[in-house]
């Protein structure tokens, strides 16, 4: 068994090769299998490349003839879209500035390699694999020297295209920045190496909506194409005008790879139903739409102005030359939503110094000029001029070329610094190991380069998904797995001028992430409309008004809706409201129904007339019954006074006097003690008086009784009966009142309802039971005083005041009768009138009854207040 081991042993040192053995040195033999010749490509060498695939020439497959053998071409493309130009300056310009800073990667320079892939498919896949490659060969991963280290890539600048590029990239994890697409978003782990440069494209959708519902348009048409990104579009968009109420007019889906045959008597016909159309569709497709539509309205002699709001996946450029601008022309006055673009102040400057005399390489430059000013460097044709290289940039119309950084190239130089501190993060993590390992001093610089030829592209993921830093611009740049941190567009209004050129100018802006939390923003002044006003892009044509709602018809879409008044007691009080909103209890809507008012607190108030009536009445009677007390007083000694107890008849005058007073309690706006008192003061004052009252008709009956010879029952029960009666009937009463305080006592309460416009300020009685229960036993009181002086009336007695009190207590009982339907049948300070009014007029019954005929003897017949007529009328 020892053996075997052995044996393996010894096989494997015969395979190892002799120590002496020299290392074969490695050489390149495979040359580039496909032939290409690189003529639109621009190489600039660095110790890191940064390799760019991206569009500056649009060709078209079918003008290309045998488009398999032409794939790689060096003819330049038939159509040249001039602004995207930019993007490969905007790059280049992003490698020169992190080149010139001397802290972000000291001592490093980057270097770039530029494809022009022409929009073409084959050409996108076969750029990316070059850049994988070492440069001349094109054997991606293979590299034979360590030359042209591709750090990073930009592109693609399409969806389509960056998905394309992503499923190459991703194999070898080589970080890619271009623009998103929507699997992305989703499910990092597909293409873990790709990262969005552009913002989100919901936020778009969000800042559509918004501008929509800026200009209260709710009718609105829908074109895009008939392809996947249309179709994405529309599902995206769809639920959130439904959401908003926005409807469409009309949503047509046009065909995009075959547009001639798009019937455009219809579509014209459909435009006319909405003054505001949404376009969407990538560059190509738009502009195919536009230029067919505008050879149909030519050939019809018809004209239709429609405000378009179109996407920013739409560029607005000329292509060609002479630049074919008339089919852009019915984008006059359109609103265009783009990536938002920094102010770059350094860019302007290196744009103007372009010197196509001195490409330095870029085989770009030269041919680019030639196109946009429509001249030629080494040729003359009777079209051409001679180019000079001193034509101005500047003298370029807009929609041709901008001096200003675009918002898709501010995307390009903010990937570019991205990656730029994507790499200063991962050499700054490395550094010091890597200096331990080399076991010897060097300098920072040293070491950052040697770093820089041992970093991998790999390295740099992980530092993408969290970069944040500060540009030239003064705006904060930072990224995440899912792209830019802040999604900003600029809404841009195209204007036609009288010079055929178009102007764009920046009317708004779409930023989340805003201070001042307004993450939409407009002028609505400086906005140039295609229409020369502001358009009217509603399904109804009346708009409802403050006090209005919305009606609607059967078998209508939301946005066709009539308009109603608002119920009552609801106000609305903006256009289109979809509903009337009922006004809090303290407010009550005015005449027009827009606005609601704040209700008057109601109560019975001094300043009122009735509360002022009430007051003086009661002053009066107040007074009235202090002069009675006053005159009883006075002729205490008189044989009128001390018939039938004085001291009742003092008690009797004093609780009349409380009586009166306490009206006072219940005018004046109430309060937590006034509430507390004014029921329960009245009812144990009243039950005192009517005490009284019944204690002096019992005494009526007791003297009657006395006259009989040999009756002893005045003396036995004369004043203790009488005593026992005024003190028990209002401790009964008080006992009552001290339940209902205690178990449910009453309380302030404002009842918004009961009166229309005003809010009644009074006291809830707590307990209704209880309430009525004072009053029960007040009336029963009453009842039994009522019942022994009607029995006692005709007795034959001196100064008998059955007949009086009989009178007083039918007047009496008659006003509190009388109280408790009209007390239940008022509100608010009518109510609080009739209770006050009820226990003037009562007290006034009792005081004029009994006391006035009495006081008319004593003021005005004293010859009749003396013992003799007291005598006669006895006998009589």
């Amino acid at each position: 068994m020892t053996g075997l081991p052995l044996l393996l042993l010894l096989l494997l040192f015969w395979f190892l090769p002799p120590a002496s053995a020299k290392r074969m040195p490695s050489v390149c033999v495979l040359t580039n299998p496909f032939q290409t010749q690189e003529q639109w490509d621009y190489y600039r060498s660095g110790d890191l490349i940064i390799g760019a695939n991206l569009n500056l020439q649009s060709l078209d497959p079918l003008k290309l003839g045998d488009y398999e053998k032409r794939l790689f071409s060096p003819v330049f493309g038939k159509d040249i879209i001039a602004k995207n130009y930019q993007q490969f300056l905007a790059f280049m310009f992003a490698v020169r500035e992190v080149n010139k800073d001397p802290v972000l990667l000291p001592n490093i320079t980057l270097g770039f390699h530029i494809y022009d892939n022409h929009k073409l498919e084959r050409r996108i896949s076969f750029y990316s694999l070059f850049l994988l490659s070492t440069r001349g060969q094109m054997v991606p991963g293979y590299e034979c020297d360590w030359q042209d280290p591709l750090l990073s890539v930009i592109g693609g600048l399409n969806p389509k295209s960056s998905r394309l590029m992503a499923s190459i990239f991703t194999l070898f994890k080589i970080p890619q920045l271009g623009v998103g697409f929507e699997s992305t978003r989703g499910d990092r782990r597909v293409d873990p190496s790709f990262f969005r440069i552009n913002p989100e494209e919901s936020t778009q959708y969000v800042g559509l909506v918004q501008l929509l519902l800026h200009f209260q348009w709710n009718w609105v048409g829908l074109v895009a194409p008939e392809n996947d990104d249309g179709e994405r579009f529309v599902s995206s968009l769809m639920p959130m005008l439904k959401e908003k109420e926005v409807c469409l007019a009309f949503s047509n889906i046009f065909i995009s790879d075959n547009i001639a045959k798009l019937d455009f008597n219809s579509l014209l016909k459909t435009l006319f139903k909405a003054e505001v159309v949404i376009l969407f569709g990538a560059f190509r497709n738009v502009s195919d739409f536009l230029r067919c539509l505008k050879e149909h309205l030519e050939s019809t002699k018809s004209w239709v102005w429609k405000v378009w709001i179109i996407t920013s996946h739409w560029t607005f450029a000329a292509i060609g030359y002479p630049y074919r601008l008339r089919p852009l022309m019915p984008l006059h006055g359109s609103l265009h939503f783009r990536d938002h673009a920094g102010d770059v102040s350094e860019f302007s400057p290196f744009l103007l110094s372009l010197d196509p005399l001195n490409p330095q390489g870029d085989v770009f430059l030269p041919l680019w000029w030639e196109r946009v000013f429509n001249c030629l460097f080494h040729e003359q044709d009777e079209f051409r001029s001679q180019c000079t290289g001193k034509e101005n940039l500047q003298d370029l119309p807009s929609y041709v070329f901008e001096t200003s950084m675009t918002g898709e190239s501010y995307n390009i130089y903010n990937a570019i610094y991205a990656v730029a501190h994507a790499l200063h993060a991962v050499l700054g993590s490395g550094g010091r190991p890597f200096m331990m390992r080399l076991g010897k001093r060097i300098s920072s610089f040293q070491s950052w380069r040697a770093l820089s030829s041992k970093v991998q592209p790999w390295q740099l993921l992980a530092s993408l998904t969290n970069i944040k830093f500060n540009n030239s611009a003064g705006e904060e740049v930072s990224f995440s797995e899912n792209g830019p941190g802040s999604a900003q567009y600029d809404l841009i209004n195209w204007v036609l001028c009288p010079n055929w050129s178009f102007v764009p100018i920046k009317v708004g802006q779409i930023d989340p992430g805003s201070p001042s939390r307004k993450d939409f923003t407009i002028k609505s002044n400086a906005i140039t409309w295609a229409t020369l006003r502001v358009p009217f892009a509603r399904c109804g044509m009346k708009r409802c008004q403050a006090g209005e709602r919305r009606s609607l018809p059967e078998a209508e879409q939301v946005c066709c809706y009539q308009c109603d008044a608002c119920p009552e007691g609801t106000v609305s009080n903006q256009r289109d409201a979809a509903r009337c909103e009922p006004c809090p209890e303290d407010q009550y809507p005015n005449k027009d129904k827009d606005h609601c008012i704040t209700k008057k607190t109601h109560f019975l108030s001094y300043q009122d007339t009735l509360g002022y009536t009430l007051v003086s009445l009661a002053l009066s009677l107040s007074v009235m019954t202090s002069a009675v007390l006053v005159i009883f007083h006075k002729h205490r000694d008189t044989p009128i006074v001390k018939a039938n107890n004085r001291d009742l008849t003092y008690l009797l005058l004093v609780s009349l006097l409380l009586c009166f007073l306490c009206s006072f309690l219940f005018i004046g706006r109430p309060g937590k003690l006034t509430c507390l008192l004014r029921q329960t003061a009245f009812a144990i004052i009243f039950s005192l008086a009517v005490s009284s009252v019944l204690a002096k008709t019992v005494m009526v009956v007791l003297a009657f009784m006395a006259t009989k010879p040999g009756n002893k029952t005045r003396k036995l029960l004369g004043k203790p009966l009488t005593n026992f009666i005024v003190l028990a009937c209002p401790l009964v009463q008080a006992i009552l009142c001290a339940i209902w305080l205690v178990t449910s006592p009453p309380f302030p309460k404002m009842d918004f309802h009961s009166l229309l416009g005003e809010a009644i300020l009074e006291c809830n009685e707590g307990s209704a039971t209880m309430f009525y229960t004072v009053l029960a036993y007040l009336g029963f009181l009453a009842i039994i005083s009522f019942t022994v002086a009607f029995l006692a009336r005709k007795l034959p007695d001196s100064f008998n005041e059955a007949k009086f009190i009989t009178f007083s207590m039918l007047v009496f009982c008659s006003v509190w009768i009388s109280f408790l339907p009209t007390y239940l049948s008022t509100k608010g300070k009518s109510m609080v009138a009739v209770e006050i009014f009820s226990i003037l007029a009562s007290g006034a019954g009792l005081l004029a009854c009994i006391f006035f005929p009495k006081c008319f003897i004593i003021l005005l017949r004293p010859h009749l207040n003396c013992r003799e007529n007291m005598i006669r009328n006895k006998n009589v």
